[in-house]
């Protein structure tokens, strides 16, 4: 049986969106192997979020132990080591997130497991199990042919892919905790979380964005007044917060924040991936820029080949008009 086993990660007491993602690359692959998904959850009064990820149509296990009540890489890997040995499942995956990083690499060489990371999707093609991975910034994804082997390991990275929609109940199972006893060299402090500024952009319902195209600061105003138009905020690439046109906590990306708005104008932003990443997940892409090879072009939904210092003016002034 090729079983697929998904880690689903949460904080602070709710499930991350990619807990969710996974669901739309894990099915297939289990039915193209012959198993079923199972998903496993490790912390502490889970409740909740097992009778939610079971919504999925998935079994799923439930290691409930005050151990686990705050994410601790040195636990999850002793706690995964003896799960794998136990379930055998032929995949495990789990997010290519600050979680998943920590303790997917080792966990893989402690096993001595073949492992891909920040893959964005999976298949089974002929006995072989391929991961698919963007390169060159997202210019190019390579299929990537896993060594054989009685399990695999992957990360799917956070935005890769849109989590589909509950279909049915499924069970839950709880299971002893694997964990056996703490570990006193590894402890968790404390969250941080970073301040929020004027304006959550994960939040917002329209967002223009802005990257490297944009030159300097001087060239805001005219955005700012597209922005104003249409009851926008204002986010950007890393490009943009790094040269200091827009604060960090306006950063879209896996190194800044991921958003999911109705709507998402990118103006003069190419489209690497880690940028994409972040805002892959929005309803409704408009992307211009001067480059018809531009990446952002590939997630877009309505594409504008053209200088945006020539474009946003002219949409601000029809926006206006169309509004009286």
């Amino acid at each position: 049986m090729g079983d697929v086993l998904v880690l689903a990660e949460h904080r602070q007491g709710a499930l991350r969106d990619i807990s969710f993602e996974m669901m739309a690359i894990a099915p297939k692959v289990a039915e193209a192997m012959g198993g079923e998904v199972k998903v496993l959850l490790l912390g502490s009064g889970m409740e909740e979020m097992a009778k939610k990820m079971s919504g999925y149509g998935v079994k799923v296990i439930v290691a409930d132990d005050p151990l686990f009540e705050n994410f601790n890489a040195e636990k999850y890997q002793k706690a995964l080591s003896a799960l794998l040995d136990d379930m055998k499942p032929a995949v495990f995956m789990t997010g290519q997130t600050a979680q998943g990083v920590d303790f997917m690499p080792a966990l893989a060489v402690e096993k001595k497991l073949p492992y891909v990371a920040e893959a964005i999707d999976l298949n089974y093609e002929d006995g072989t199990l391929k991961a698919i991975r963007n390169m060159y910034s997202g210019k190019v994804n390579a299929t990537v042919a896993f060594k054989q082997a009685d399990t695999y390991l992957v990360t799917i990275r956070e935005g890769a892919v849109e989590a589909p929609e509950p279909a049915a109940a499924g069970d839950v199972e709880k299971i002893d905790s694997p964990l056996k006893e703490d570990v006193p060299y590894r402890k968790f402090v404390e969250y941080i979380e970073a301040e929020v500024g004027d304006v959550d952009i994960t939040q917002s319902e329209i967002l223009v964005a802005v990257g490297r195209g944009l030159k300097e600061d001087k060239n805001l105003p005219p955005i700012e007044e597209l922005a104003q138009s249409i009851k926008a905020d204002i986010a950007g690439s890393r490009a943009a917060t790094d040269a200091g046109w827009l604060p960090h906590d306006r950063q879209v990306g896996t190194s800044g924040k991921t958003v999911k708005p109705k709507l998402y104008l990118a103006l003069g932003i190419s489209g690497a991936f880690q940028h994409l990443a972040g805002m892959k997940g929005a309803k409704t892409i408009v992307a211009v820029n001067k480059d018809p090879e531009a990446p952002i072009f590939t997630v877009a939904d309505y594409a504008i080949v053209d200088d945006m210092f020539k474009v946003v003016p002219a949409l601000t002034e029809k926006l206006k008009e169309l509004k009286g």
